[in-house]
């Protein structure tokens, strides 16, 4: 893994060196822009359009528009200075639970691992934290971006989340075309949250796949052998939605499958035969067993006796 920064976390008079790697890599496929009249792919200038030149990585500052084309210009050192990059701390706030704070803050994880002497403190703060249950709330700067940070225990490893601050979280009241205070019908009600229970399922991270990548790669391969693709459009969806309707066909459809046990698993119990049934066989040829008839004597035979 590559290192994106090093530095230390601090808690009380601890100090723990750290080196921070990306837990996460970004697996979209790259594209290039192509000129279709000629197929070469195309390439960006950084042209200045009063000088009339291209302007090298250099000869680039950063400016705040202030005005409409009035700038204010900062360097690197002015800007590392006021964002706390320079003294590489992680200083830890507080310590609180995690299921206080809602997904919407988190934005990118990182792991830390202990750097040069730190990893007795290192074992010490993730132990610590084990125990108690407990996440840390910090400040961190990662290339000049000042954010929030919840430092956590995965797997036996330090791990750095990444938060959006308070201001940077828009309110729900900002959504627009949220439903009103409108009653939801007890039937439809029980069903979705019958639905829902079928669906229930523990969190298994890899039965999820990226499905569009993975089409992607088909079609690419496809396409490099030199074979033409047609892919059929998809059928149009009507708004009109019959609630009970969809949600008696999507229980239906997610209803465990009974398997038939099989011939040998099932015990048939022997039917009873009837006169009518004896006499069916008798017609039909079978071999009726019966038992031996004994036969009166006739009264008249017992008189001549």
């Amino acid at each position: 893994m590559h290192t994106v920064w090093k530095g230390a976390i601090s808690f009380g008079l601890v100090h723990v060196p750290v080196k921070m790697f990306s837990a996460t890599e970004d697996k979209d496929i790259s594209m290039r822009y192509i000129h279709k009249e000629c197929g070469s792919p195309l390439s960006y200038v950084r042209k200045c359009p009063v000088c009339d030149k291209e302007v090298e990585w250099e000869e680039i500052g950063k400016g705040y528009e202030y005005e409409k084309g009035k700038f204010v210009m900062f360097d690197k050192e002015e800007l590392e200075q006021i964002s706390g990059q320079a003294d590489k701390n992680i200083v830890i706030l507080d310590f609180v639970d995690l299921q206080e704070i809602d997904p919407i803050y988190f934005q990118k994880t990182y792991y830390l691992s202990p750097d040069q002497a730190g990893s007795n403190a290192y074992k010490l703060l993730m132990n610590a934290m084990k125990d108690t249950g407990k996440i840390g709330i910090a400040q961190i700067s990662i290339r000049s971006k000042s954010s929030l940070a919840a430092i956590r225990v995965l797997d036996e490893c330090l791990a750095v989340e990444t938060m959006f601050y308070p201001d940077e979280i828009r309110p729900v009241s900002q959504v627009p075309n949220l439903p009103g205070q409108e009653e939801v019908k007890e039937k439809e009600l029980t069903m979705a949250k019958m639905l829902i229970e079928q669906l229930s399922t523990p969190f298994d991270a890899a039965k999820y796949t990226d499905q569009y990548r993975e089409r992607l790669l088909d079609l690419i391969q496809h396409k490099v052998a030199g074979e033409e693709i047609r892919i059929a459009p998809s059928q149009p969806q009507t708004n009109v939605v019959d609630l009970m309707a969809a949600l008696q066909a999507s229980i239906e459809a997610v209803k465990p499958v009974v398997t038939d046990p099989g011939p040998a698993a099932v015990k048939k119990r022997p039917a009873r035969k009837t006169a009518a049934t004896t006499t069916q066989q008798a017609v039909a040829g079978d071999a009726v067993p019966s038992t031996p008839i004994k036969k009166k004597r006739s009264t008249a035979k017992r008189k001549e006796t």
